[in-house]
């Protein structure tokens, strides 16, 4: 748990076996006396610790009043995350998300809308995810996450082999995983890596399902920047199977 300011606004951990490498920023432009007043106040009552214990129990992170808990994986400016913490206040929502100035966005919107159902992981996500326990999540999402375009980069997506094992393995039979992204050639590695994966069912039937954001699906400025430059998003929407018919196969 983070205790002062300097420790929250950290860009290393110094126990380096409790991270994996992370890529790209974390943090933009210096953030401004509310905001840093907001980290130093605020965050510190909302992170947790997955790495404390070999397993991670999310529920634990929550009161008594909540009945389920989703996972949000790179929330970016915490848009799509704050506007399902509003409309399921009985869930709770653990988002991950390195970057602090994203982190600070959310924190601004759990303060102002009051949001008691949130929590915060601001290291590797494939940290948090790797120690799940079976059945302990509602729903996940992976939404505009970075492409990484680059053929040498492509072992930095977070969507892979692994984190889609640790997935089917804690979300319960029947949830959902969503997954959105405006480049096509990552579009394609989520198709091919989903395709096969025994344990996830695509629930599109039409073009439709995936090029139309659902009701239930706010936007987020990742993909208003995608539409003002002209590249068109896909919504993909994966169903867990049971374990019963999987585990048939």
């Amino acid at each position: 748990m983070v205790t002062n300011l300097g420790k929250a606004l950290t860009s290393e951990k110094k126990e380096p076996d409790r991270r994996r490498i992370l890529y790209g920023r974390r943090r933009g432009r210096r953030l401004r006396p509310g905001q840093r007043d907001l980290v130093e106040k605020l965050l510190p009552g909302l992170e947790v610790d997955p790495v404390a214990a070999d397993v991670f129990d999310p529920r634990a992170c929550f009161d008594a009043l909540i009945n389920d808990v989703w996972l949000e994986i790179g929330f970016g400016g915490g848009e799509h995350l704050a506007w399902q913490a509003n409309a399921h206040p009985e869930t709770g929502i653990i988002g991950c998300e390195p970057f602090m100035n994203g982190v600070v966005k959310l924190l601004t919107r759990v303060r102002d809308d009051k949001l008691g159902n949130v929590r915060l992981y601001r290291d590797d996500a494939r940290l948090l995810v790797e120690r799940l326990p079976e059945n302990s999540l509602g729903r996940a999402f992976i939404l505009f996450p970075d492409p990484w375009p680059k053929m040498r980069h492509h072992k930095r997506r977070i969507v892979s082999a692994e984190v889609l094992a640790h997935l089917a393995r804690a979300l319960r039979d029947g949830t959902e995983l969503r997954i959105a992204t405006d480049d096509p050639g990552y579009l394609e590695w989520i198709l091919w890596h989903l395709r096969g994966h025994p344990e996830f069912e695509w629930q599109a039937s039409s073009p439709a399902d995936w090029r139309t954001r659902p009701d239930d699906w706010p936007a987020t400025r990742y993909q208003e920047k995608a539409v003002a430059a002209g590249r068109s998003c896909a919504f993909l929407t994966y169903r867990r199977r049971s374990r019963a018919q999987t585990e048939g196969r």
